[in-house]
C-alpha cells in the first residue's frame, strides 16, 4: 500500500482497484445489510427497484471506483440505523433515503445498465421488461 488511507481490492483484473478505507467499510456494511433491509421494506418504498439496481451496479467489477464510492455512500445511508427522518414514520420515513438515492442516481445513474436493472427486478420478483 502506497497510501495508508487506501486498501487494495482484488477484482479479478490484472490491475487491482484501490478504494479508500471508508469506501471499503461502506462496501462491507452495504453488502451485509442492504439486501435484508431492502427485502423487508420493498413493498413500502417506491424506489426499491432503483435501490436494488444501484446495489448491483456498485458490486459490478466493471463499475468505476468513483461511481462505486457514490453508490456505496447512498446505499450505506439507506442502512444506517440513525436517519435524518426515522424510517418508522409512515409516509415520511424514507423520504430522506429517497433524496440521497435520487441525488446519487443524478450523479452516476448513467452507469446503471440494463443487467443491473434486470437483476434488481429478479431480486424483487418484478416482471422483466419485454425485449424488443
Amino acid at each position: 500500500m502506497s497510501d495508508p488511507t487506501e486498501i487494495i481490492i482484488e477484482n479479478g483484473d490484472s490491475i487491482p482497484t484501490q478504494l479508500p478505507i471508508a469506501t471499503e467499510r461502506q462496501r462491507r456494511r452495504t453488502k451485509r445489510k442492504v439486501l435484508p433491509k431492502l427485502l423487508r421494506v420493498a413493498g413500502r418504498i417506491p424506489f426499491a427497484d432503483d435501490l436494488a439496481a444501484a446495489y448491483y451496479c456498485a458490486i459490478d467489477p466493471e463499475t468505476p471506483t468513483k461511481v462505486k464510492l457514490v453508490l456505496f455512500t447512498a446505499l450505506g445511508y439507506f442502512v444506517l440505523p440513525v436517519d435524518a427522518i426515522p424510517d418508522v414514520l409512515t409516509g415520511l420515513g424514507f423520504t430522506d433515503d429517497a433524496t440521497v438515492l435520487a441525488t446519487a442516481l443524478g450523479l452516476v445513474g448513467a452507469h446503471i445498465r440494463e443487467p443491473h436493472r434486470e437483476a434488481a427486478r429478479r431480486l424483487l420478483g418484478l416482471p422483466q421488461r419485454p425485449t424488443a
